[in-house]
């Protein structure tokens, strides 16, 4: 039942974004920078911060649901660190929004899945960067795999898995990683690692195969689909991509100060208070064109931003979605929900048969909208 209802509301999501520029999707909030890890690639922690106090960060919350927040992801530092933290996730759920939660997995316990359960989470990621610990990361599949699954076993949330290229020496590390997970059941999602601004490490022959061999295998599915956009291909064989980031307005980054940044790696700009920013912020971050954008690699905020591609130009927006594979000149045929998305809503629409199914759809939504 969970399942279903985080679909409808994931439905709800996408119909409010389409319909309007002038509101986040998604917006990332950090309740303490403080870890229990040291991996040496990461800039996002620290090993004294103290929690970020409950009222405050209540107040958040409340602050991203007025600008029309509808996903607020919670990540770190490590955010099962906080003392309250179910606190959190129960106040976004009931305020309205999808609660997403980034952990690196250490802490997480039978016993902690179901309280991450009762608080209503909607989705959990660990990224896993390696399968035996190193000097690098100690995020490995060794230490984790019980821990997934305790999840595969407890969680009523959904969970995906995230293997990161270009932290190991071992590229083919995350292959492993990525069969693990898919045969647990969990999602599955692929990441290319970036320096210290978030922008592109220059990756191998090795590194460009394995990430190949992830996305054959995890087929063509509506939730494996982004594999094959051409951001991320584009990145692999050294490319810069032109886009159009919308950091600061679709996408928000707060940190433990209560201030809003374009990502976690571009802390700084612009820097203002969540209680002080406005519509008129979110505007001009809309339009803003942002220098770091050619070579991010940071994918969350890139596929925020395919939404306003799809609602500004859909069949260009497609075209990106569904290019040819590496090395491969053909297209990818569309998945079914996709083609069902196209026939109702990109011209032409001559067909009454169409309008009636169109119209019904948007009813949905809208129903979708008022019952989350």
């Amino acid at each position: 039942m969970h399942a279903l209802s985080f679909q409808l509301r994931q439905a709800s999501v996408v119909a409010k974004a389409m319909k309007s520029q002038h509101h986040p999707i998604v917006a990332h909030i950090v309740p303490i920078r403080r870890c229990n890890l040291a991996c040496t690639y990461c800039n996002e922690y620290d090993h004294s911060s103290k929690p970020v106090p409950l009222e405050a960060m209540l107040r958040r919350i409340d602050r991203l649901v007025e600008l029309g927040t509808t996903v607020i992801t919670i990540s770190g530092g490590e955010p099962l660190l906080h003392p309250e933290l179910d606190a959190i996730i129960r106040h976004i759920r009931t305020q309205g929004s999808i609660a997403t939660l980034i952990t690196n997995g250490y802490l997480l316990s039978p016993g902690r899945i179901e309280r991450l359960n009762s608080a209503g989470l909607d989705h959990l990621q660990i990224s896993i960067d390696n399968i035996q610990p190193d000097t690098v990361s100690m995020k490995s599949l060794k230490v984790l795999d019980k821990r997934l699954q305790w999840l595969a076993e407890h969680a009523t949330f959904q969970v995906n898995i995230n293997s990161v290229i270009g932290t190991s020496e071992r590229p083919e590390d995350a292959a492993t990683v990525a069969r693990r997970a898919r045969s647990l059941g969990f999602m599955t999602t692929v990441g290319i690692v970036h320096d210290g601004e978030g922008q592109l490490r220059a990756l191998g022959s090795a590194e460009q195969r394995v990430y190949k061999e992830i996305t054959q295998e995890a087929g063509r599915s509506f939730s494996s689909f982004a594999y094959y956009n051409q951001f991320q291909k584009n990145l692999l064989q050294g490319k810069p991509n032109k886009w159009n980031c919308r950091a600061g307005s679709r996408y928000l980054y707060v940190c433990e100060d209560g201030l809003v940044h374009y990502c976690s790696q571009q802390r700084g700009t612009p820097a203002i208070p969540l209680e002080k920013y406005t519509v008129w912020d979110l505007e001009r971050e809309y339009l803003t064109e942002k220098s770091c954008a050619p070579w991010c690699t940071i994918s969350c905020v890139h596929q925020v931003s395919m939404v306003d591609q799809f609602r500004e130009n859909p069949h260009a927006a497609l075209a990106r979605l569904f290019p040819a594979a590496l090395n491969d000149e053909r297209s990818y045929a569309p998945p079914a929900i996709i083609r069902a998305l196209i026939w109702m809503f990109l011209p032409p629409e001559e067909s009454s048969t169409r309008k009636k199914i169109t119209q019904g759809f948007a009813r949905a939504a809208y129903w979708c909208l008022k019952v989350r």
